[in-house]
């Protein structure tokens, strides 16, 4: 193998001599594949693989988009895996099957990125049908690239949801069978059904000729998401040598006479040339609790086309704020995370909610996660709370450890356990099912501790809170009972622990 000193010297020698170099390694591989420890200018692929040539045909295409600092590339298990040894782009791994989910998260989080799920038939048909099918419903702005060799390859050759009928793979030894293991899948024909997808194409890797058809396509597929248009798919034909057990040149006249009489080539879906009177392309509005985000406090709701007011400017006072909220389902505990949410949304914070909970509608236990951030949220997880909203016994006994040193324990009672070990927090016990009871709602306690909680620690606005309560809840008996229970929780920490009356009947504070 050739060093790289002695390649460029060959293109030199190559240019002086007045040739035109049409093919070369494109500036999107690395110089070397550091995943081999020698013979760095290699892939991991085997000879004849299809990978290679739609790696190549991937790279020429950003190559000459201008996208290579745009990208980022999703690419889960099989043998696509170790695609970040080779294209320098933005990388990031899934699981198997998981790439179109993850995908869609990159591009809403970073939706001026040229976002690519670069799949094969055993990760995205298999595993992975849930997350492709899906993500093409609802025309997430990605690419996706899926090499269809009919086979699993990385783990041994087992029967795909690809393999043609009468094949023989690992799993299935005497030929699939369709009234045995069911026919082979066609994505590209089940994705161009749905109405969202704007560029649906299968080609094949077999041939020179069919290899051009290839690369127009992939340059296609990126162009339309670069414009915004809405979700592409190529399904790429491939031949897998190896696995068939057959030469590279073998294996790639089994494509040509075997795999595309059942998997016809085809342009099933191109919205580009419909007339836009005629094509059915969903708009996508804006989902109910952006809109609340972006309403100003109290509102509750806005006709179309009216100014977005202004979020409240609210001058926080942490830049990494979490919550955790626990007690038994029936309580409230899921709906105060989200109400606490909401409002840090309407703050134009960063938020998340992380619910957890058993299968019990009632009386199972249940908590919830809710992170502020002035930045970036990296985890939804509160491991080490600022706060825990603990609404029965058990989530205290439970969760008061994980309190970070300093930080605040809210108890839903009069008084702690008696067997009690104090952690390093400080604690407030309110009677907040007695006092919610008095108002005419035991359901409203959780309303009572997010007042508690708001006025405790002024993480966000009480004003906030009444805006988010006038649009969560319609009936108009529970939202004067809610705009009492607010302002009870917050009566409470103003009269009995600010003012130092610890040891008071109503409640208590340590």
């Amino acid at each position: 193998m050739p060093t790289d000193t002695e390649l460029e010297a060959k293109a030199s020698e190559i240019l002086a001599a007045g040739y035109e170099v049409t093919h070369s390694k494109s500036p999107l591989f690395y110089s070397a594949f550091e995943r081999k420890g020698d013979l760095q200018q290699q892939t991991h692929y085997c000879p004849g693989c299809g990978h290679g040539v739609a790696h190549k045909l991937v790279a020429e295409a950003l190559e000459e988009l201008g996208l290579q600092d745009k990208t980022i590339f999703v690419s889960p298990v099989g043998c696509s895996v170790f695609a970040y040894y080779y294209f320098d782009v933005g990388n990031v791994q899934m699981a198997h099957g998981r790439a179109p989910a993850g995908a869609t998260g990159i591009k809403r989080a970073c939706p001026g990125r040229i976002v690519i799920s670069y799949q094969g038939d055993g990760d995205l048909a298999a595993i992975g049908t849930a997350e492709i099918i899906h993500a093409a419903n609802r025309g997430e702005n990605i690419t996706v690239f899926f090499v269809n060799n009919a086979i699993y390859g990385m783990t041994g050759g087992q029967m795909a949801p690809t393999t043609l009928v009468g094949q023989k793979s690992t799993t299935s030894p005497f030929g699939r069978r369709p009234n045995n293991e069911g026919f082979p899948m066609h994505m590209a024909e089940l994705i161009s059904t749905l109405e969202a997808p704007v560029y649906v194409e299968r080609v094949a890797l077999c041939d020179a000729k069919n290899i051009m058809k290839a690369r127009k396509a992939v340059r296609k597929a990126l162009e339309l998401q670069r414009d915004g248009a809405g979700f592409t798919f190529v399904e790429l034909l491939s031949p897998c040598p190896t696995i068939w057990s057959k030469d590279p040149v073998e294996a790639r006249k089994w494509v040509s006479e075997q795999m595309i009489p059942q998997f016809p080539l085809n342009v099933f879906r191109d919205r580009k040339h419909e007339p836009v009177e005629n094509a059915v392309i969903p708009q996508r509005s804006i989902p109910e609790v952006l809109e609340i985000a972006s309403a100003s406090v109290g509102a509750g709701s806005r006709e179309q086309g009216a100014p977005v007011p202004a979020a409240p400017q609210h001058q926080h006072h942490f830049k990494d704020f979490q919550i955790k909220v626990a007690g038994f389902g029936g309580q409230g505990v899921l709906l105060l995370g989200q109400l606490l949410t909401e409002m840090g949304m309407r703050e134009g914070l960063e938020v998340s909610w992380l619910p957890s909970y058993g299968p019990e509608m009632r009386s199972g236990s249940a908590h919830c996660h809710v992170c502020f951030s002035k930045t970036r949220i990296g985890s939804p997880l509160a491991s080490r709370p600022d706060v825990l909203v603990a609404l029965n016994e058990p989530s205290l006994r439970k969760f008061a450890a994980q309190v970070a040193p300093g930080g605040l324990i809210l108890y839903n009672a009069e008084r702690l356990p008696l067997d009690f070990q104090l952690p390093q927090a400080r604690i407030i016990c309110i009677p907040a099912s007695e006092m919610a009871d008095k108002l005419g709602s035991t359901k409203a306690a959780n309303i009572i501790m997010l007042g508690a909680l708001l006025e405790e620690t002024e993480c966000l606005l009480a004003a906030t809170a009444n805006g988010v309560l006038e649009t969560k809840v319609k009936k108009a008996a529970l939202k004067e009972i809610n705009a009492k229970a607010l302002t009870a929780g917050h009566d409470f920490i103003d009269h009995y622990v600010r003012v130092g009356a610890v040891g008071q009947p109503d409640g208590c504070g340590y």
